[in-house]
């Protein structure tokens, strides 16, 4: 990267490779779908259970129940047995995280996400280990057919408008997609887009699902998240670069 040009800036496909590029998901979509932000109705997904908010190929999911890793526990800590909660189905909104207080404002069972980093805090609904689940894709596949795309390797920090879902993260290591194939590296691209825009763009999703693990801040205080997904294929996002896009 050291000697990598700077990325071209435009529209363009981009793929994000698994891990931790589930961040994107989890701050820019996550958060919306706590009852935290819907129980104010200050989440753009308020009030469409039941409609379509992603692409057919996308299904998120919330998973408290899963062996060893970071965001897990028996019981929350309003005392409730978490669970696995099915966010998203095939691109149809199905449920939202759900804690005591906020089940009681919106009329939603809880889901087992009433989460606080200490005594100091109230519980308040939080992610847990959050998801795209695995599709039938391979990366080969996703790239294919790019004639001018920029493959995300490995996604870095970034920032998140909560109301909104708009956000910008940069991209540590990244690549362009040239005529179907992974060709020179890149520095200093960045993602601009929207949450809720972004989950519709989402063309293709690949086999292999990965994990990466962080500390999630909110009203609760920092808690243990995991953040993950398989490689996914975004048909067109705003990519900041340096360059004019040739």
């Amino acid at each position: 990267m050291l000697k990598a040009d700077y990325a071209p800036s435009g529209k363009m496909p981009v793929v994000i490779e698994s891990g931790f590029g589930g961040v994107i998901f989890h701050e820019a979509c996550g958060h919306l779908l706590e009852t935290t932000s819907v129980a104010k109705e200050a989440s753009i997904f308020c009030g469409k259970l039941g409609q379509k908010i992603a692409s057919d190929c996308v299904t998120a999911i919330d998973d408290g129940t899963m062996c060893n890793e970071w965001g897990s526990s028996v019981f929350d800590d309003e005392g409730l047995p978490t669970e696995r909660t099915v966010l998203i189905e095939k691109g149809i909104l199905k449920s939202y995280m759900v804690d005591r207080l906020g089940g009681k404002k919106t009329g939603f069972e809880s889901t087992g996400s009433g989460r606080r980093e200490s005594y100091r805090f109230a519980p308040t609904s939080r992610m847990r280990n959050t998801f795209i689940a695995p599709g039938p894709n391979t990366l080969e596949e996703m790239t294919k057919d790019v004639k001018l795309g920029l493959y995300a390797r490995k996604m870095g920090g970034g920032s998140v408008e909560p109301a909104t879902g708009d956000f910008n993260f940069a991209v540590q290591e990244g690549y362009m997609i040239r005529n179907g194939k992974i060709a020179e590296p890149v520095r200093g691209a960045t993602l601009i887009g929207n949450g809720a825009d972004v989950l519709m763009k989402i063309d293709m999703v690949g086999k292999e699902l990965g994990h990466a693990q962080g500390m999630c801040g909110s009203k609760s205080g920092s808690v243990p998240t995991n953040v993950g997904q398989p490689p996914i294929r975004v048909s067109e996002i705003i990519v900041g670069g340096r360059n004019a896009q040739q």
